[in-house]
């Protein structure tokens, strides 16, 4: 028989190595999450990247006419299109205001949770899973009722109050309102993950350490943004990128309140962007180029987000 190649042979001994490392056993273990996200996610993908590079219209999807490969052609459309730069903006500048909005409510509400008592604590984590628990279709719907400009009971009641404007007032019509009960419904339906997680965090905090803090005469206030919040910046990543995930990618809470981005398309997110590219208008080559840039913006930001937190000396 003859004797192994010597690259063969070094290949064989680092395996080994790394079996009596114990190195491979992780891998062993994530195999099968590998092949479910490699099945559901990555193929998607990467149809998703391909068709971003053709010119893929409705005749194409008939077969009326051949499939054209277009190269950049679609990306090239997009950023010289100045409705895209509008959404966009409008889409970072929505996004950050629902994060913020959700994490402060979320973390405000798990402060508080560990100061009330255990009945009224799980009052108020069952109402808020409620909230949690409730469809994005069935919440805009809610919404809208309660906003409604001639039934809502919102304006009515600001207008019981004396606030004689609010009498058929329309909370929809103009951009920043419209986006500002959106963003309100978006608060209503996230903050119960952050709270939850974040309470979480808190509870495995040691007690000697916040109890040492109140000694001192530190407030209720100073003790959450002196001793809670360094300890929990791990969670504070996690419910973060969560958040900046889900809030990026809204499509249905705007498609729905604002009837389907509102008056001339003045609440267009890229979400609903895409959507009216591809679908409405036919141009789903287009309409995945968008998908792709949303995909890329997403990665980016987490991936920042993330290293400055490395760069603090938090471990991930």
């Amino acid at each position: 028989m003859a004797t192994p190649a010597p690259p063969l042979r070094a290949a064989g001994r680092a395996f080994a190595r790394l079996r009596r490392g114990g190195r491979l056993e992780p891998w062993a273990y994530l195999v099968p999450a590998l092949a479910v996200l490699g099945a559901l996610l990555v193929y998607p993908l990467y149809q998703l990247v391909l068709v971003s590079f053709y010119d893929y219209r409705q005749p194409q999807v008939t077969g009326a006419q051949p499939l054209r490969f277009s190269g950049w052609e679609n990306y090239r459309t997009l950023l010289g299109d100045p409705q895209f730069w509008e959404v966009l903006g409008n889409t970072v500048v929505f996004a950050g205001a629902c994060v913020t909005g959700t994490i402060a409510v979320g973390g405000c509400l798990a402060v508080l949770a560990t100061r009330l008592s255990a009945w009224v604590r799980t009052l108020l984590f069952l109402a808020a899973l409620g909230a949690w628990a409730t469809p994005a279709v069935t919440g805009s719907a809610v919404w809208l009722f309660l906003f409604d400009p001639s039934l809502g009971p919102v304006n009515q009641a600001l207008a019981a109050l004396g606030l004689t404007g609010f009498e058929g007032h329309s909370w929809t019509y103009t951009k920043w309102s419209a986006f500002g009960l959106v963003l309100s419904q978006v608060v209503w339906c996230s903050f119960p993950f952050v709270m939850v997680t974040l309470y979480a965090g808190i509870r495995s905090i040691p007690g000697e350490v916040i109890e040492a803090a109140r000694l001192d005469g530190a407030s209720t206030a100073r003790v959450a943004l002196s001793v809670m919040l360094p300890m929990l910046r791990p969670a504070m990543a996690v419910v973060t990128v969560q958040s900046i995930i889900w809030d990026f990618k809204i499509f249905t809470q705007i498609y729905i309140m604002t009837g389907g981005g509102g008056i001339a398309g003045q609440n267009l997110v890229l979400n609903v962007y895409a959507y009216q590219q591809a679908f409405a208008s036919g141009q789903y080559g287009l309409g995945s180029a968008i998908g792709v840039v949303t995909t890329a913006l997403l990665l980016m930001i987490s991936l920042v987000y993330l290293r400055a937190l490395r760069r603090q000396g938090e471990v991930l």
